[in-house]
């Protein structure tokens, strides 16, 4: 929940300062007020230097750690230590990249004297010079005797020529040897001795991580205390100090305790119209998890409401439809357990990232009952998995509805598979194995009625998640009480114009006639309240409210989404299936595990992106501001936070 903030001044004696403000880190509820535009938020170079020798050291194998020592000076010491090591480790490893280069560009002249080279130039008068050349212009190229042929290497080839004096050919590239092959691996060796030395330094000075995170919790509670005293005002000489501060409505009884045991004073102020309030949420439970995902986004607005439990089940729902296999699910689920008891011990937002794997895990599971949907098997239509599927008996529903009314599209499907004349009821009609184009027997109408009906379900899920996103603001715009009828009477509506049987017609909610009716009826009543709420809300800038239809008719299409990634997924999970099969047992079971593989990969990335996208996208449209800034109270930290 978003919990309300109040705007508090506070006046105290000088030499309460620093009593008061220790006392308001360890309660945390004060987030205080700058005079000026900005706070101090850039930290200084030592608490940069821990962060990054911590990041170093984490990078080591693990070690023991030390304890009872004079941990700032130690910490401080070990920190400059660890960076200097880390920055000569990147040299050298640097110059022994340069070294590697080298070496591999002269190798193919081998390994010689360089003052012999030397020698025979001067004492011969004679002029020593490497060529090279692509491979494939040295075959029509007229050398002459002066070219001695080295090798080749990487499509070049490698000559040496001597000459009384320098010369240069057209095509080819010297080749300068500043240093022989062996003076180059010799320093390389020298290079690796170097790296290994100071890396075995890097390794022992592990065991000071848990020292150096002590260090930054204290470097990093004074920075924010010193920090916030730079906020406080000193008028009357200095002889008193004032400060304001934003305070959860929740925290006043911590305020007027702590205020209690220090001589100071208090009293709530009004809000200035140019304050930016933040935005203080305070979550429980799996809420705090929803809380988790809404930050990836944005920040609510003060003036939102908090959406943290609307977007996590939104999108555990949503993520379990796009994944669209209880066999996946299942793979989630013992991951999730595994990390679980992997990890008991973790706590924070490491226990409820765990926490949301097993909740999407189950979810997936869930899904993949209810459609009959595992690792791309077709499941035998007569087993008890199949009967108890929701998807299995809304297709027979369907079926029986088109047998009782020998209507167009019963008699399509006869036409084509005269097999499907014998059915009596819809679960045998949806039961009945047909041959397929290609030869094959499947249960051709359960599959075409199950992607019917999941198309439609993606899209009746899309008007219940956006109406729900419109009722929670309607106050706020009245015009959405008219998209709202506008969005279920084009549900109603629109399967009369693609000659499509929709649930509402099987089930027996409603027949056709009368939907198609009722439908029509409410998109005229909805547009037109549309219109008349928004002028009387907003006056004559109401009007531009009516362009919003194709913006609302967009969004409902935006969660066939959920439809289309699921049965690309399935497609897949199919098709890897077949092929291994057709290849034997051997390479098939290769080719299942790794496209299984690859298939639950895009449907984690699928699942985590759309899944989030059609809560922070089409359903933030309508009920949400953002732009807010989060609470920031001072605070004693227990846990380093995250360099920013």
């Amino acid at each position: 929940m978003i919990v309300d903030l109040m705007k508090y001044v506070i006046i105290g004696p000088h030499e309460e300062l620093d009593p008061f403000f220790e006392r308001a880190q360890e309660e945390g509820i004060f987030e205080f007020i700058s005079p000026t535009a900005k706070k101090q938020t850039t930290q200084p170079k030592h608490i940069h230097d821990l962060f990054e020798a911590i990041k170093i050291l984490r990078k080591q194998p693990v070690a023991d750690q030390v304890d009872e020592l004079p941990i700032h000076e130690l910490g401080m010491q070990t920190t400059e230590r660890i960076i200097s090591l880390n920055h000569i480790i990147e040299q050298l490893s640097e110059k022994e990249r340069m070294l590697e280069a080298e070496i591999a560009r002269i190798a193919v002249f081998g390994d010689f004297s360089k003052k012999d080279l030397d020698y025979i130039q001067k004492e011969g008068n004679r002029t020593i010079q490497f060529f090279c050349m692509k491979s494939s212009k040295t075959d029509g190229h007229d050398f002459t005797d002066e070219f001695i042929y080295i090798g080749t290497a990487y499509d070049l080839d490698y000559f040496m020529t001597i000459n009384l004096k320098m010369h240069s050919y057209p095509g080819m590239i010297e080749v300068q040897i500043e240093h022989p092959l062996g003076e180059l691996k010799e320093q390389r060796s020298n290079v690796r001795v170097k790296v290994q030395t100071k890396q075995q330094e890097l390794k022992k000075m592990a065991c000071f991580l848990d020292l150096l995170r002590k260090v930054l919790l204290q470097e990093l509670n004074d920075f924010h205390l010193v920090s916030s005293k730079k906020m406080v005002s000193l008028p009357l000489e200095s002889s008193l100090f004032a400060v304001e501060a934003w305070v959860p409505k929740n925290k006043i009884k911590s305020l007027n305790r702590l205020i209690e045991e220090n001589s100071v004073y208090c009293e709530p102020v009004a809000i200035e119209k140019h304050d930016r309030i933040p935005t203080c949420l305070e979550n429980k439970g799996t809420n705090q998890i929803g809380e988790d995902l809404i930050k990836i986004y944005d920040i609510p607005a003060k003036s939102d409401k908090d959406p943290s439990g609307w977007v996590l089940w939104a999108f555990i729902l949503f993520f379990a439809m796009i994944v669209a296999d209880g066999g996946y699910g299942l793979l989630y689920l013992t991951l999730g357990l595994f990390l679980k008891f992997k990890f008991s011990d973790i706590k924070g937002i490491g226990k409820r990232l765990i926490n949301l794997l097993i909740m999407l895990s189950v979810s997936c599971v869930i899904w993949g009952v209810l459609t009959s949907s595992f690792f791309g098997i077709q499941i035998d239509r007569t087993s008890w998995l199949s009967k108890i599927s929701v998807l299995h008996y809304l297709s027979a529903q369907k079926s029986e509805y088109h047998i009782g009314l020998k209507d167009d599209t019963y008699n399509e499907w006869i036409h084509q598979y005269p097999l499907l004349e014998e059915a009596q009821t819809g679960d045998q009609f949806v039961t009945t194995l047909v041959p397929t184009a290609g030869g094959e027997l499947r249960y051709e109408a359960l599959n075409q009625f199950s992607d019917a009906i999941l198309l439609e379900f993606s899209l009746f899920i899309g008007v219940i998640h956006l109406s729900l996103s419109m009722i929670r603001y309607l106050r706020r715009n009245w015009a959405n009480l008219g998209w709202l009828l506008f969005m279920i009477g084009g549900y109603l509506y629109f399967p009369s114009m693609l000659n499509a049987t929709s649930l509402i017609h099987f089930l027996g909610w409603m027949d056709k006639p009368a939907a198609t009716e009722i439908g029509l009826q409410m998109i005229y009543a909805g547009l037109g309240l549309v219109f008349v709420l928004s002028l009387i809300q907003r006056g004559f800038r109401g009007i531009t409210e009516m362009a919003n239809v194709v913006t609302v008719f967009a969004d409902v299409l935006s969660y066939l989404r959920l439809y289309a990634l699921a049965l690309a997924s399935s497609i897949m999970a199919r098709t890897f299936n077949d092929i291994g099969i057709s290849l034997g047992f051997a390479v098939g079971i290769f080719v299942i595990v790794l496209g299984h593989g690859v298939n639950i990969l895009l449907g984690v990335m699928g699942g985590v992106i759309h899944g989030l996208r059609l809560n922070f996208i089409e359903w933030y449209h309508f009920s949400y501001e953002g732009g807010g800034r989060l609470f920031d109270p001072l605070k004693k930290l227990t846990r380093p936070i995250k360099k920013s």
